[in-house]
């Protein structure tokens, strides 16, 4: 078994199996190039068999600034005297945000608001972060800086105290769909102020609270409770971690031998089968999307 870098997440990686002179790569979730803290995507020359995700197989990623949207969200927010309440993936998209705003603040280009990190998952994946400097491409000193740009929060005591501070503030907080954890607090406290912003930057899942949040619902249930949306109500779209389609055939390219056959996995079934058509447009690879309980002889 061999493990290659796959530039999604902190440790994440391609699985590489041999069995005789047949080997069998595992794509697990496709990283994208030229991210602001992750080396890229390791660029595999062959395998015989590739399991290839396709979570944006029928998408392309928006190629905006990523902070000129962080800015103008937390500038709008400060001037109106408001909070800034973040639900984020603790792995990744909560050390990517501390990056851009760590950027912003350096380029003053926001306030010198205070900024909280309230998950004790985010908070030791940022020490991890720190602690293991050959798995990103910041220096010693940038990721210092970024990793200090916010004050962790540990205690559930401390965490409640937070809202309760009056000047504007940026709180990140698990769960990124808000469908637990500290964040919903924060919510609680915060989204019914027509001055605060709750701050989306992944993925929602149907019918999860942060979906129905950003479709629109005007009253959100919290342990049992119904709040009025009154917060501003944001969303940014492009700071995913997984490789888009077209991220996806550019490192596909990168093959020097075409793989007897590849199976798409892991999408929507409109994204596997946009990515299947895609590869076999492009490159005429044998591609097949595998069902339930099906099996190969390899």
């Amino acid at each position: 078994m061999q493990y290659q870098r796959s530039g999604h997440i902190l440790g994440s990686a391609f699985v590489i199996l041999r069995e005789g002179d047949t080997k069998i790569t595992f794509s697990g979730d496709l990283g994208r190039p030229q991210d602001p803290i992750l080396h890229n995507p390791t660029a595999i020359q062959d395998t015989d068999y590739l399991v290839l995700e396709s979570t944006y197989g029928d998408r392309l990623h928006s190629y905006a600034d990523p902070q000129i949207q962080i800015a103008r969200i937390i500038n709008q927010t400060y001037e109106r005297g408001g909070s800034i309440v973040v639900p984020a993936f603790a792995v990744g998209r909560a050390q990517t945000l501390l990056y851009h705003i760590y950027m912003l603040k350096k380029d003053r280009k926001i306030p010198n608001m205070q900024v909280y990190l309230d998950s004790p998952m985010a908070v030791s994946a940022t020490n991890i972060l720190a602690n293991n400097m050959s798995e990103h491409h910041l220096s010693a000193h940038l990721c210092q800086e970024v990793c200090s740009v916010a004050t962790y929060v540990n205690t559930v005591e401390d965490s409640k105290e937070i809202d309760a501070l009056p000047q504007s503030k940026i709180i990140i907080s698990a769960s990124g769909m808000a469908s637990g954890g500290r964040v919903l607090h924060h919510l609680k406290n915060l989204i019914s102020d027509p001055k605060n912003t709750i701050l989306f930057t992944g993925y929602q899942d149907p019918s999860t609270r942060g979906d129905r949040i950003l479709k629109g619902e005007k009253q959100i249930k919290i342990h049992g409770e119904l709040f009025a949306v009154n917060a501003q109500i944001e969303k940014i779209t492009n700071l995913s971690a997984h490789a888009d389609y077209q991220e996806t055939l550019q490192w596909l390219h990168k093959f020097t031998s075409q793989p007897r056959k590849v199976f798409i996995i892991h999408g929507e079934a409109t994204a596997s089968q946009a990515l299947k058509d895609k590869i076999e447009a492009e490159l005429k690879w044998s591609c097949v999307i595998p069902k339930y309980l099906d099996s190969e002889i390899l």
